[in-house]
């Protein structure tokens, strides 16, 4: 019986025994893309924001902590998301570049300007506190992932959030909720109990969002 000449003859090439399906090519979004989204994300961030000052509720993250100072003082949720914003733009720039840091500051300006025109637009005077804390905090994290696919973020603990998953791989939707969780906690000084109650079960509704569906195996946007 003759042996088999493939197998013997070292000049035959072999069949290799797996086979790896191939990477899948990597489109990138283009100027006109990138631009939707950023808009689109804002826009939607905007608006759960809207609901849940509405609902005299609060969330976590830099849009949280202005929502608290608003409460607090004075000056418009517009003007404190700029301000608590502004020492993160450095931190931006220092670590994720220019391009992702102009991105940013639109995305954040675009924010703070809708903030003042969906209450011209709409009268929420009577809003439920569960359905507009839950719903305002599922539109933010919805919002944050368009935004975040478009190679961007709102800033603040968002950066912070990306810049750990970065280097560790831990997710940002985590790493921003240990965050939150800190941030609603200190709302027990200007709204009631239940209402922290309600943004912190929001707050976690929203980082999910992230968790689950921010991840760089799944869905890579260049």
């Amino acid at each position: 019986m003759q042996p088999d000449s493939n197998a013997s003859d070292p000049r035959q090439p072999r069949t290799p025994r797996t086979s790896r399906p191939p990477r899948e090519r990597q489109v990138k979004h283009s100027r006109l893309e990138d631009a939707f989204g950023l808009f689109t994300g804002a826009f939607v961030v905007s608006f759960g924001l809207f609901l849940l000052k509405a609902s005299g509720a609060v969330t976590g993250g830099t849009a949280g902590l202005a929502l608290l100072l608003s409460y607090s003082t004075p000056v418009s949720f517009s003007i404190w998301f700029v301000l608590v914003n502004a020492p993160f733009i450095a931190l931006a720039f220092w670590k994720k570049g220019v391009v992702f840091t102009v991105r940013t500051i639109i995305a954040v300006v675009i924010v703070s300007l809708l903030a003042y025109l969906h209450p011209t637009q709409l009268d929420v005077s009577s809003i439920g506190p569960v359905y507009g804390t839950l719903t305002g905090n599922l539109l933010v994290g919805i919002g944050l992932l368009i935004i975040f696919r478009h190679r961007a973020s709102l800033g603040g603990i968002n950066i912070v959030a990306l810049l750990v998953q970065d280097k560790t791989g831990f997710k940002a939707g985590y790493v921003q909720m240990i965050f939150d969780v800190i941030i609603v906690a200190s709302a027990f000084a200007v709204v009631s109990p239940l209402t922290v109650l309600l943004s912190a079960l929001g707050a976690v509704l929203l980082n999910l969002v992230l968790a689950i569906n921010h991840r760089p195996d799944r869905y890579i946007g260049h």
